[in-house]
């Protein structure tokens, strides 16, 4: 099973959803499945498989999830595979669903459910014919490309006044903002929320320099635990953060000072715990999602190291997924940002030039976020790599980021 989440976001930069997007089968070691055989056992809903699975607040922090359906699965039993509440899944329905007389009534009993509906890749020339089934759908995704979202905006507004018009394929800041000022959609989707800037004359403010500082003393080779704990001083919520994650390991323990707190912590988990805190300050005048997006990178990386036979280097892969989005986090570009920290020459070359042993990780990682699963399938076929210890991996940084970050 190869799974993913793809958020979608409101025009305040907060995820109000995730879309789960899953595949069963590796398609390259399968080829059949890319002809007819794909649709055997089409009655099955594997991404609702994740979500009962993992369940919304694990998977998805209490949201709303967007379950993908075809001309098949529809006609599924989908109350006997979704153990969630029927009012947290959202059916995403797509133009094989045909606004015929068997698929309206489908539509029906599952919107009497309590599913929630939601349809996509409507040409605007159906929307007249698929009225039967919008006027049931609480959301109808747009590519914002290929329509007049003012023109859009009365239609449905008149039309269907309960519908969410949810924008796709956002790929860049500038075109998020735009739409956003134009105040048409409800929602957006696309990669634009983790794209740099390509370049910056903006100061890094006093506070991330003191981090940038502490990440530099804990990322030198053998560092010196004190100058760690001076520098964790300088910062109460840090302070705070070292004081409870101490007093959860040794409850009887009596801490005198910082110094102490870190002594008590050893090297190896100071050095990550100091690590994971600081990306979450250096992320918090950021969209919230940027934290998740790094955390659960770190730690997938992390945990595929032994199947891209990186074992030995795991720990320095979850530095690299953390720092993978240091530009955004510092806005500057990833060859200024990383001129600011110390990080090792795997990581560079991973991060600013695409190269080494790291950069394959981190393609794959980007690749699954993605959720390109032919070129997923294509690299676990070249690295020799299993898609369930694919799937195993990611379950395990999404409850990894759960435990770390309750919603």
């Amino acid at each position: 099973m190869l799974a993913t989440l793809i958020p979608l976001f409101d025009d305040k930069m907060t995820v109000c959803a995730y879309s789960v997007f899953a595949r069963k089968e590796n398609y390259f070691l399968n080829p059949s499945l890319m002809s007819g055989a794909r649709f055997d056992g089409a009655g099955t809903v594997h991404e609702l498989e994740v979500v009962s699975s993992m369940g919304v607040a694990t998977l998805s922090g209490g949201k709303e999830v967007f379950v993908p359906v075809n001309q098949f699965s529809v006609f599924a039993e989908i109350s006997l595979q979704c153990t969630v509440p029927a009012n947290k899944v959202v059916l995403l329905m797509d133009n094989t669903i045909l606004p015929e007389e068997n698929f309206i009534k489908r539509v029906k009993e599952l919107k009497e459910q309590g599913y929630r509906l939601a349809i996509r890749k409507l040409p605007i020339s159906s929307f007249e014919a698929y009225k039967e089934i919008i006027s049931r759908c609480d959301y109808i995704l747009l590519d914002h490309q290929k329509i007049d979202i003012s023109k859009a905006r009365i239609y449905f507004s008149h039309q269907y006044p309960g519908i969410k018009l949810c924008a796709v394929n956002v790929d860049t800041q500038e075109q998020y903002d735009e739409l956003v000022k134009d105040g048409g959609y409800d929602l957006y989707e696309g990669g634009f929320f983790r794209l740099p800037k390509n370049t910056t004359d903006s100061e890094v403010s006093p506070l991330k320099v003191n981090y940038i500082e502490l990440l530099n003393v804990v990322n030198a080779p053998d560092y010196d635990l004190t100058d760690a704990a001076d520098v964790i001083g300088k910062d109460p919520a840090l302070v705070i953060s070292l004081l409870e994650i101490v007093n959860r390991m040794a409850l009887n323990s009596e801490i005198t000072s910082i110094r102490h707190a870190a002594a008590m912590l050893g090297q190896k988990e100071l050095k990550r715990w100091i690590n994971t805190a600081v990306t979450k300050e250096l992320c918090a005048d950021k969209p919230s999602e940027i934290v998740r997006l790094v955390m659960i990178r770190a730690k997938f990386a992390e945990n595929l190291a032994g199947n891209f036979e990186l074992a030995m280097q795991s720990q320095e892969l979850f530095i690299m997924g953390l720092f993978s989005a240091l530009d955004i986090m510092l806005d500057k570009t990833m060859e200024e940002a990383l001129e600011m920290v110390q990080v090792s020459k795997n990581i560079k070359e991973a991060l600013l030039n695409g190269k080494g042993d790291f950069a394959k990780v981190l393609n794959f990682i980007k690749r699954y976020e993605d959720a390109d699963w032919t070129e997923v399938s294509r690299l676990l076929v070249l690295e020799d790599i299993d898609i369930n210890d694919v799937y195993t991996a990611y379950l395990g940084a999404l409850r990894w980021y759960r435990d770390l970050i309750p919603a």
